[in-house]
């Protein structure tokens, strides 16, 4: 599959601050996504993390930002993160601190990862639940298929 080039633009005070973007190591899924600022999310809280970062997502492709491995075994982890090929905005990266300790965090920090995918979005009304097609499984859903 060949890459898709991505339009990033970082604002002049993140820039300052220590965020930048650079393409995703031969292999690797996401592009790291770096605070735009210092600041500490105390036990139990939340943040909406500045990244001073916007990006020209390609009509028909969605980012999808994600938790890092680094930061989810320290139970901070990474929310709602959808952003639209027709957002120019400010990505933001809301993170919660599910752990016993304060989490800090230095501007140019590693905080989520973004992927960038393809979706569908052509939409197909049926007639009935039948048209919809048989699997094995069915409508069994919530941990159906097994812990291993």
């Amino acid at each position: 599959m060949n890459k898709l080039p991505v339009k990033f633009f970082i604002e002049a005070s993140a820039k300052q601050a220590g965020a930048f973007i650079e393409a995703p190591k031969d292999g690797d899924a996401g592009f790291d996504l770096r605070s735009a600022e210092n600041l500490i999310i105390q036990s139990g809280m939340q943040a909406l993390v500045s990244t001073g970062l916007k990006a020209a997502i390609p009509k028909a492709w969605v980012g999808i930002v994600k938790d890092r491995s680094s930061m989810a075994v320290k139970q901070i982890r990474s929310h709602a993160g959808v952003i639209d090929a027709s957002y120019r905005g400010e990505i933001k990266v809301l993170l919660s601190n599910a752990g016993d300790n304060d989490y800090q965090i230095q501007a140019g920090d590693k905080i989520a990862q973004l992927l960038i995918l393809p979706y569908n979005s052509e939409c197909m009304l049926v007639e009935s639940e039948e048209d919809l097609g048989d699997t094995d499984r069915g409508a069994k859903g919530f941990g159906s298929t097994g812990k291993r």
